[in-house]
């Protein structure tokens, strides 16, 4: 699972790794459920295959959704349900896939018997693509607003991923995509798109990146940048 990322805003890293063009250039910064951050879908009907980079709330928001605090706990959809739960399945069954551009996510770490924050990432900062689902959502106050979500995929035998949460908990990893599978992903047939349900197989590097003194709420921001890897924490 993930509940904590950075997202990839800079105009010149879209580009170079996603190929979408963004108007507005921001630094990155940590993103909580409620969060806004880029997401990488299809543009409308009619115009191909162009991708296009939108700005959407973290958390999925289905259309029976009352309120935007739904969207605190449908941050993340498990691959092995998304096509059945409510919240999730309409977005699923129209095709509605997106590519979620990452600098880092964090996970949360008990080895030490205390919840510890760690930063993951791709060796060099090398930015990566994570599959989720996408839907449009109508404001009490009329305005459209869209909102995404990460799948999942298990990782009990992840070699770094095993490591993360409650000792007691099943252990859940985003999906990841190769990049030249972001095209793929976006424009398979639904009935297909399982085929990228599979846990992230390259390299990884992970070290302890504790919260600042004062934690953000749900949809603030903090500015980040994942500090160099340690030896030996290379996964």
């Amino acid at each position: 699972m993930c509940s904590n990322y950075v997202p990839v805003s800079r105009r010149d890293r879209l580009l170079a790794f996603f190929g979408v063009v963004r108007e507005r250039d921001d630094e990155p910064v940590d993103t909580w459920p409620l969060g806004l951050a880029p997401f990488i879908r299809l543009a409308q009907d009619g115009s191909g295959f162009e991708r296009v980079v939108d700005d959407g709330i973290f958390g999925l928001l289905p259309q029976f959704a009352t309120e935007l605090a739904f969207g605190r706990r449908t941050y993340n959809a498990r691959s092995e349900t998304v096509d059945r739960l409510p919240s999730f399945r309409d977005a699923w069954a129209r095709g509605q896939r997106c590519v979620i551009p990452c600098e880092a996510i964090y996970e949360p770490n008990w080895e030490s018997g205390e919840c510890v924050r760690w930063a993951i990432h791709q060796e060099g900062f090398v930015p990566f693509g994570v599959a989720g689902i996408w839907a449009p959502w109508r404001h009490p106050d009329g305005r459209e607003v869209l909102s995404f979500a990460m799948l999942t995929v298990n990782a009990d035998d992840h070699p770094l991923m095993r490591r993360f949460h409650r000792p007691e908990d099943e252990k859940r990893m985003v999906v990841i995509l190769e990049p030249e599978d972001y095209g793929n992903w976006l424009t398979c047939r639904v009935r297909d798109a399982p085929a990228y349900f599979r846990a992230w197989d390259r390299p990884l590097l992970a070290q302890a990146s504790p919260l600042p003194p004062r934690a953000p709420k749900a949809g603030s921001v903090r500015t980040v940048r994942p500090p160099p890897p340690r030896t030996g924490d290379l996964f």
